[in-house]
């Protein structure tokens, strides 16, 4: 398939090189790499150690440069998708060559449904790393953390959990108390933390470009960790609290390679259903992670995706009642020989 890639982990999939201004082709049996002067020691080099085969063109235009090899290679048909491009510079391209263009939407999150032996390595690492940045937020909370404010707190997370930017972050922090952790994407507030608040923690690493995601609710006590086993005092806290720990452990031991995505799904949904939570449980079970945050799988109601082994994807099922409380609990999964293991 002749196709054509500027998302940047679409591009770094393909020749293990990206940054915020480049464009990839690959046209029968040569691919090609385009970015600028700023990057072109950095993209020489990486090339050479990761993809020989790959001709590195520095330009200041890209999109007319990109046009003008097309034209010159004679191809007939190239594929895109259309949510790596804005409308301008599709019709830039297709103004300068007499190439058709076809949409082939998720073009590289397909190609990167499966993972790798490596990919899934590179992961496990990611999710480790995590897993260790949230016992060093709970020191943070212990220490210095009662009294501050979800504000604040982002703040000591993001900072506490990459290591003062030493590692990157997957995505900013989800830091919600009480309440505003009934908002499954909330914001911080200037609510501030108490002993005895709940605490919804929601955050990644990245190790070499790939992602971890992680989700723990908590009871602050004395001496908390973000462990799954939690005691909280009020007696609907804890039901909703069991509810989603069983939901989430159904759709982790439940779950089989040849099932579809939304029968995965329908594992968490119905254990939160029977326990007439049901419509407080507001978005789907899980998503794939990998290079990008959200890629394939889709674990939800609609998704007719086949689950199959090497694909790696969230089990977040959550229970969010408005003005009173939220609960989620979520760990990543490597579909490995029919079953998932938590990475």
């Amino acid at each position: 398939m002749n196709y054509i890639h500027t998302d940047e982990s679409a591009i770094y999939h393909a020749c293990g090189y990206s940054n915020d201004n480049s464009i990839y082709l690959s046209l029968g049996l040569e691919s090609f790499l385009l970015t600028d002067g700023r990057y072109s020691v950095d993209a020489s080099e990486t090339l050479q150690n990761n993809h020989k085969n790959t001709k590195l063109i520095i330009d200041r235009d890209l999109i007319s440069r990109a046009a003008k090899i097309i034209k010159k290679s004679k191809i007939k048909k190239i594929s895109f998708d259309p949510k790596e491009w804005d409308h301008y510079s599709i019709l830039r391209l297709q103004h300068n060559t007499d190439t058709v263009y076809v949409q082939k939407l998720d073009l590289s999150h397909k190609r990167r449904i499966i993972k790798r032996e490596d990919e899934i390595k590179l992961l496990s690492q990611a999710v480790k790393l995590g897993a260790k940045a949230f016992d060093r937020f709970a020191r943070v909370i212990d220490s210095v953390g009662i009294g501050k404010s979800e504000t604040e707190l982002n703040f000591l997370a993001s900072s506490s959990m990459s290591k003062l930017g030493e590692m990157s972050l997957s995505f900013d922090p989800i830091v919600a108390i009480g309440s505003n952790a009934a908002k499954p994407h909330a914001l911080p507030t200037k609510r501030v933390l108490r002993r005895g608040d709940l605490l919804l923690l929601d955050a990644g690493l990245k190790y070499q470009r790939y992602c971890s995601d992680r989700t723990r609710t908590v009871r602050i006590g004395r001496d908390f960790t973000f462990r799954t086993k939690q005691n909280f005092e009020n007696k609907k806290i804890q039901k909703a609290y069991d509810t989603v720990r069983k939901a989430h452990d159904k759709a982790i031991s439940k779950a089989r390679s040849g099932m579809r995505a939304r029968d995965v799904d329908a594992l968490a949904r119905d254990v939160i259903d029977r326990a007439g939570f049901g419509k407080y449980f507001v978005h789907s079970t899980g998503h794939g992670v990998g290079l990008d945050i959200h890629e394939m799988p889709y674990i939800s109601s609609r998704s007719r995706t086949k689950i199959a082994d090497g694909m790696v994807y969230t089990v977040e099922p959550g229970i969010y009642i408005p003005g009173q409380f939220g609960i989620r609990i979520e760990d990543m999964v490597v579909m490995i020989d029919g079953k998932a293991k938590v990475l």
